[in-house]
């Protein structure tokens, strides 16, 4: 292996950085570790916002491992156990997955402040780059904006990459219909319905328009309708690539980008829970599904704001989202009539998101139509990440057998509402708020 300089982590971009990082989370070792993936997220987020003095044992097993405010470190050795199996797995990956990696990240033992350092290889070609801009500026000029755009365009063909090598596996090694599910039981009461022999269901991801940056590759009628905001006014943007690369910072309206990261990763998740129940996953954008195809099968609609999403909450009792709050007809005892997300007073960044899950019949009644919307990205991560742990599913079937009639039987139809903790918007320790049983 290549020696590594021991410089320190400011040296290095927080954008590659958190390259960096997202290889290490997408590699073989973490992908299929959810607690170990959200522990180095986090650690290293927090270290990226300049937070890394506070980060402790006790705030990450409240954080990562929900272990409560009562969390004792020296009683429950949880973080320090799961911070070694990370060491260890970091280690082989740099040992073969990333043994070409430029740059190399480290927690380092005792410690859970992540230090990323550069392979000095690397390094020296990065001098000898410098070298040749000074040489030929305006050659480097003109072709950094194609190579800012193989980046952007990269990093949304391996999101949909993955999300369609997935679904080719899944269909490649299952039989039309699976022969029976192997989901805990805990997860088993609610995802039942979705599961074989029942078709796959549609996961609908959604399409909000949206502004994005404008590159070489748009026609000159799409700059024509752009809107160009001075790079001085978007100081956040420094420690990206588009702000180095990109000349200008001229946005254009879309209708067909999608940039839902919870979302994205929620469908990682539903994915592989039901590629281990032998279901198939089937992920289609709101804009190209009409209300017909919700109405009619099994469907999981994931973020809320699609044009027809209105209407299936017609005649639903309890709550409703509606624009970007959530709102609460019949408040119960201790309840809010409005939910809305919060915000650092001094930051003004999300510390607090929502999301409303429904449970509710399709049009025949003889399936399922799932809602699963956060009034920001970060809440529909968490709820689909609440909804596929089978210890959170526990708490939820316990809680829906008190609200039955008999209390032994579960509610067909049902609403919940979750609240969302947010650290540099990444969504931290989810809590159910309350329920709703949904009469037809």
């Amino acid at each position: 292996m290549a020696s590594v300089h021991t410089s320190t982590a400011p040296l290095i971009p927080v954008f590659e950085r958190r390259e960096e990082l997202r290889r290490i989370l997408d590699s073989r070792y973490l992908s299929n570790s959810p607690k170990k993936r959200r522990f180095l997220e986090f650690v290293s987020e927090q270290t990226f916002a300049g937070n890394g003095e506070k980060l402790n044992e006790y705030l990450i097993g409240v954080e990562v491992y929900d272990r409560g405010v009562d969390f004792n470190p020296q009683k429950d050795p949880i973080v320090r156990v799961q911070a070694h199996e990370i060491r260890r797995l970091l280690k082989k990956f740099y040992e073969e997955e990333g043994k070409a990696s430029p740059i190399r990240m480290d927690l380092p033992s005792g410690h859970y402040v992540p230090i990323f350092t550069r392979n000095i290889e690397d390094e020296e070609g990065q001098e000898s780059s410098t070298d040749a801009e000074a040489e030929a500026p305006e050659r480097l000029a003109s072709s950094r904006l194609p190579w800012t755009l193989a980046f952007v365009s990269a990093s949304l063909c391996l999101v949909l990459a993955a999300l369609l090598i997935s679904d080719w596996i899944t269909r490649r090694s299952l039989p039309t219909h699976a022969q029976a599910s192997v989901l805990p039981d805990n997860l088993q009461w609610f995802w039942g319905p979705f599961l074989p022999p029942a078709d796959p269901p549609l996961i609908t991801i959604p399409n909000h328009p949206l502004l994005r940056a404008a590159h070489g590759g748009d026609s000159p009628q799409t700059l024509a309708a752009g809107h160009e905001i001075p790079k001085s006014s978007l100081p956040e943007f420094r420690d990206t690539i588009h702000f180095h690369e990109l000349k200008r910072f001229l946005f254009v309206p879309s209708l067909t980008d999608f940039t839902s990261v919870g979302e994205t990763l929620g469908v990682v998740e539903l994915c592989d829970m039901f590629s281990t129940a032998g279901q198939k996953c089937r992920v289609q954008q709101s804009r190209l599904v009409n209300l017909d195809e919700i109405k009619g099968e099994n469907s999981i609609l994931l973020g809320g704001n699609q044009a027809w999403s209105g209407r299936v909450f017609l005649n639903v009792e309890g709550f409703h989202f509606q624009s970007g709050v959530i709102l609460n007809r019949s408040p119960q005892p201790g309840e809010q009539p409005v939910y809305k997300p919060e915000f650092d007073s001094v930051t003004n960044q999300l510390t607090r998101d929502y999301a409303l899950v429904l449970m509710l019949p399709n049009e025949t009644k003889d399936r399922r139509v799932l809602l699963i919307y956060g009034i920001y990205t970060q809440g529909s991560q968490a709820a689909i990440e609440y909804l596929t742990n089978p210890e959170r599913m526990a708490e939820l079937r316990k809680a829906l057998l008190a609200l039955s009639p008999d209390h032994k039987t579960i509610p067909e139809y049902f609403q919940l509402l979750l609240s969302t903790t947010v650290e540099n918007a990444v969504p931290g320790k989810t809590s159910l708020v309350t329920l709703r049983i949904v009469h037809f």
